[in-house]
């Protein structure tokens, strides 16, 4: 038997201290480099064409990781506004390793990549002594014309923010796969862990992110992945240097994610939770945005706004509000909820 650990990411002081200061040649070909708040890179191709290009783990799952790996690299490819078309997988399994666990995450990206009609295009698959689980990570890239990338710095005073599908769905969905044990014994009806297991369907926001930016209604887009909603909030505020005011009784939350939040006492809005999108636009283009969702079938809702000030979010609450001044990368409830109840894997 072995235990199977969360991975963390490192706190904002050390990337700012040892990854952000160390970004090689400053080519002039780069439009967009490493920084808080930054999911992706722009690099300038030729006859106004840019490369937008993303990399990303799965580190909070057991089960489908390929798969999910695949929909959530190509996620922030797509929230620059450009359609991710290539991907480069890199596998890496336990020194005890199988050929069970490979062919089901190659099965398992193979199907998101259709899914989303991208083609693998090479990576890197082996084993590796002292690692507890397989590890996927996803290098995703995609090409447009330099006139319509968005990018997460690019939210503007008076902006109104949206969010799509509700805080803390991947989280959800990944405490209904992983942790259904616990949440059996905490006392949640296995409908509601069956209903929240499908929830894993809506973390693709490829599809709502392009019709977006085809409109042109977008100033700024990000996918909450890990810290949930609130990371991202802070994370655009901090990259666009404006502050975000939002009021949490205006965030939609799924009735299956209030009750594990109730189960276990964690707050679903630092919950991870890729597909969501967090974005802002103009005023005059609120109605358009609303159109476009309702069309597509996508839950959404108006939070709050941005203003000018001090990088920071507000979040207005019943009793208290919370600010929010600096990235917190650190943090995050699920993994939090992994340092509680240890996995157990065979």
């Amino acid at each position: 038997m072995k235990r199977v650990f969360y991975m963390g990411k490192f706190p904002s002081s050390v990337l700012k201290k040892y990854v952000f200061t160390r970004t090689g040649t400053r080519r002039d070909d780069v439009l967009v480099w490493p920084g808080e708040g930054i999911d992706v890179a722009v690099t300038s191709l030729e006859q106004d064409f840019v490369m937008v290009s993303h990399c990303d783990p799965i580190v909070g799952a057991l089960h489908k990781i390929g798969w999910l790996a695949v929909h959530i690299a190509c996620n922030d490819v797509a929230t620059s506004g450009i359609e991710p078309r290539w991907i480069l997988p890199t596998i890496l399994l336990p020194e005890e390793w199988s050929e069970g666990m490979i062919n089901e995450i190659t099965r398992d990206i193979d199907h998101a990549a259709k899914e989303l009609d991208v083609a693998v295009i090479g990576g890197h698959t082996g084993y590796g002594a002292g690692l507890l689980r397989p590890i996927v990570v996803i290098t995703a890239i995609g090409i447009g014309k330099r006139d319509n990338f968005i990018i997460s710095s690019n939210a503007k005073e008076n902006d109104t923010v949206f969010i799509t599908k509700g805080a803390g769905i991947e989280g959800t969905a990944i405490l209904a796969t992983d942790f259904k044990d616990v949440l059996l014994e905490k006392g949640v009806e296995s409908e509601t862990i069956e209903k929240a297991k499908r929830l894993m369907n809506e973390i693709s926001v490829v599809h709502e992110a392009l019709a977006l930016a085809k409109k042109g209604v977008v100033h700024a887009m990000h996918d909450a992945t890990r810290g949930g909603v609130a990371e991202a909030l802070i994370e655009l505020a901090v990259a666009s240097g404006k502050t975000i005011e939002v009021w949490v009784d205006r965030i939609p939350v799924r009735k299956e994610t209030e009750i594990f939040a109730k189960a276990l006492r964690f707050d679903p809005l630092w919950m991870i939770s890729s597909g969501t999108l967090v974005f802002t636009v103009p005023n005059n283009q609120k109605e358009v945005v609303k159109d476009i969702l309702s069309n597509l079938g996508v839950i959404f809702a108006e939070i709050g706004n941005v203003k000018k000030g001090e990088s920071k979010v507000i979040i207005h609450k019943k009793n208290k509000d919370e600010e929010i001044t600096s990235t917190m990368p650190e943090r995050d409830e699920l993994a939090r909820m992994w340092e509680i109840y240890p996995r157990v894997k065979k």
